[in-house]
């Protein structure tokens, strides 16, 4: 459960974290970098992919400067892993309104 987010802060399951994470249905990924600063593509979430989880929500940052390349929806649909794309905010909203039972991730981007 995400308790709060705010730029560049994000509060799971009571444990705070000040950079960029990844939600599996397995545990928490902190400290998530992407190879190029705010572009997203298939090698950043390849611990996502790994877990196969039937949704992956990814937060694009407070205003959305962070983008999902095309590759990374390609790859997520041929494994079978619905990609939605949010600003971090409405992510993380949506995040908490899954319902238990769905094996969802979250990929978000704290800052910009």
């Amino acid at each position: 459960m995400i308790n709060y987010y705010r730029f560049g802060q994000i509060d799971v399951d009571g444990k705070v974290y000040t950079s960029d994470i990844i939600i599996l249905p397995t545990g928490i990924r902190a400290n998530w970098w992407r190879k190029t600063g705010h572009e997203l593509c298939t090698d950043d979430i390849n611990d996502v992919i790994d877990a196969r989880p039937g949704l992956l929500i990814v937060g694009t940052g407070a205003s959305g400067m962070m983008r999902v390349l095309p590759e990374v929806e390609k790859t997520l649909s041929g494994a079978g892993i619905k990609l939605i794309v949010k600003r971090t905010q409405e992510a993380c909203d949506l995040f908490n309104g899954m319902p238990p039972d769905k094996k969802a991730a979250a990929a978000l981007h704290l800052t910009c």
